[in-house]
């Protein structure tokens, strides 16, 4: 069992290892790359984008989050679960829809003129790329701090608030002395998963036609066909991506130290908000859930309805096949391995075991472009170290696909699982040994029905990632196959945006059927 959870281990991490050592062996110039215009482009962009989206996130995230968990106002118990249906929107279908609103003679155009001619063109702005950009990765992901900042908020003590008041605090100071500095970890990891994603992000940079890394990646080895350059590009987003996801694991452990108070169990009170400060409380959070979900939502529905003729059914159908068959295939396949993973842990309590474990979990940090470069440059290796030919069995197939998506997201299974293993007492497994039970007897009779709750959990999750997933679908796919993703990424790159919306229509309602099962099933009574 050891040798097995060492192997899939290894597995997981091989593709990761191969973009250091395959940057290792080449003998480039890379101090007239780093000084290069191209490489400058690239970081400088990045950055303007990472910064505006970090701080809208920030705030928009924070506020929302704040005003749900300590205020009671018209509709909060709608808005604490209804905003999260923005995670249903990935940012690259978020940018089609901005930028078809917002086009010449588009929807936009056609309200305003409607009064006047002078008025579209003066009011109407025109979306920039880089601009485009920060509104969409903003809008989709301010959802990560939303979340996180929630659940601290949830399980802060009262006790705090009301010795601030006894010393004088106004409502201000409490807010920025009191609840800021005990919600700060949560905080951070907030922000380090939208740093992560928004580095990752491949989708909505390509659309607008910014270079970026990822973009960069994607060019030199799909379109000039320069896998070196495409690998150093990736070890670099790599170091840049690993910097904030070494920062979201120290803020985790920050975060134990907040809630291991008993006092921070006591539930929060929360104020009753009357009049105008109700009014905007729920105005603000009406305001967000409009132009993060239902904005898209309703525009998606328009055009598809009047673009219908153009995907007819059979390609729903097929389409839906595809997307359905790689939800199946890849999540029952990580939860499997990540199960293997975690029992073999807690049954074999072995210090090296566990050091790859959490090791094999940074996967999730990792771009899926980098994802899908290391894979093809793992195999390259492969074959032409060993004289074999299985590049072809992964590369362009389905297993090349699960295989990226277990790379992406199996930390996604592992830590659901692992958070359940830590509450069941140890002491369960000694009893059932006394009884008679072997190891694979205590998986099956007495942690599968424990765990159960959370492997569905984990397959949901698993569900949204992949539905969503753009540049392992589209770099590791087989020829002709395509998923409401790449199809509504080939659209919109042949500037049928309108059209585009059609399959992506369907992502979004996949992901908030997902969404609902969690919150219906998972959320709802953790409030």
């Amino acid at each position: 069992m050891f040798f097995l959870s060492l192997f899939i281990i290894i597995l997981i991490l091989s593709p990761i290892f191969t973009i250091f050592l395959e940057n290792i062996n080449q003998k480039s110039d890379y101090l007239s790359f780093f000084s290069s215009g191209e490489f400058q482009s690239y970081t400088k962009n990045s950055i303007i984008i990472l910064i505006p989206v970090l701080f809208f996130t920030l705030f928009l995230g924070g506020l929302s989050s704040y005003l749900v968990s300590f205020y009671e106002f018209t509709g909060v118990n709608f808005f604490k679960y209804s905003l999260l249906l923005s995670f249903a929107i990935p940012p690259y279908i978020y940018a089609y829809t901005l930028s078809a609103f917002f086009e010449n003679f588009g929807i936009a155009y056609s309200l305003t003129s409607f009064f006047s001619e002078d008025l579209s063109r003066k009011f109407i702005p025109k979306i920039e790329p880089l601009t485009g950009s920060i509104i969409s990765l903003s809008l989709t992901l301010f959802g990560y701090v939303f979340i996180l900042t929630r659940s601290t908020f949830l399980n802060q003590s009262r006790d705090l608030i009301e010795i601030g008041k006894s010393l004088g605090f106004n409502n201000f100071d409490i807010f920025f002395k009191i609840i800021i500095p005990t919600a700060r970890p949560a905080i951070f990891i907030g922000l380090s998963l939208v740093a992560m994603e928004t580095l990752s992000d491949f989708g909505t940079v390509s659309f607008f036609g910014i270079s970026t890394f990822t973009t960069g990646i994607y060019n030199s080895w799909f379109i000039f066909d320069d896998l070196k350059t495409a690998n150093f590009l990736s070890l670099f987003l790599v170091f840049f991506v690993l910097f904030f996801f070494g920062l979201e694991n120290l803020s985790r452990k920050n975060i134990k130290f907040f809630n291991s108070n008993n006092s921070f169990n006591k539930k929060n009170k929360k104020t009753l908000l009357r009049g105008y400060k109700s009014f905007l409380a729920s105005f603000f959070c009406f305001f967000l859930f409009s132009i993060s979900f239902l904005f898209p939502l309703i525009l998606m529905l328009k055009w598809s309805l009047v673009n219908s003729s153009f995907l007819d059914l059979d390609q729903i159908l097929h389409l839906n096949y595809n997307s359905v068959k790689l939800i199946f295939l890849s999540s029952i396949f990580i939860i499997s391995i990540s199960l293997i993973v975690t029992f073999s842990g807690r049954v074999l309590k072995s210090r090296a075991l566990s050091f790859f474990s959490n090791l094999s979990i940074s996967g999730y940090a990792i771009p899926g472009i980098v994802v899908s470069v290391s894979i093809i440059s793992l195999f390259s290796l492969i074959d032409s170290f060993f004289n074999v030919e299985i590049r072809g069995y992964f590369i362009g197939s389905i297993f090349g696909l699960i295989f990226g998506y277990t790379v992406r997201f199996y930390s996604i299974s592992f830590n659901t699982i692992k958070t359940v293993y830590l509450k069941i007492n140890k002491s369960i497994d000694e009893s059932a040994l006394l009884l008679g039970f072997n190891k694979f007897s205590i998986l099956k009779n007495v942690h599968y029905p424990l765990l159960k709750k959370n492997l569905i959990f984990a397959f949901i999750l698993i569900s949204i990632e992949v539905i969503k997933e753009l540049p392992i679908t589209l770099i590791l796919r087989p020829f002709n196959f395509d998923t409401f993703s790449t199809s509504a990424f080939n659209l919109a790159s042949n500037d049928l945006v309108e059209v585009a919306a059609i399959p992506s229509l369907f992502i979004v309602l996949w992901s908030s059927l997902f969404i609902f099962l969690s919150i219906k099933f998972f959320l709802i009574d953790k409030k």
